[in-house]
């Protein structure tokens, strides 16, 4: 999004705040790749999602 902001108003900055976590989201698209290389997405997801995730991936 910056570089597409540059593009089109080379004068104006981007700026990019990050928000407090309890206000952003993670996507499930995210929260796959993360389980399929072998990551720890228990954090992002409630425990039995977790649960559904790694048995789906263990059938892979």
């Amino acid at each position: 999004m910056a570089l597409t902001n540059r593009k089109l108003a080379p004068d104006i900055e981007t700026l990019f705040l990050m928000p407090n976590e309890d206000f952003s989201y993670v996507s499930s698209s995210m929260v796959k790749e993360i389980a399929a290389l072998g990551g720890d997405a228990r954090q992002f997801v409630p425990p039995v999602v977790a649960a559904a995730l790694k048995k789906k991936l263990a059938h892979s």
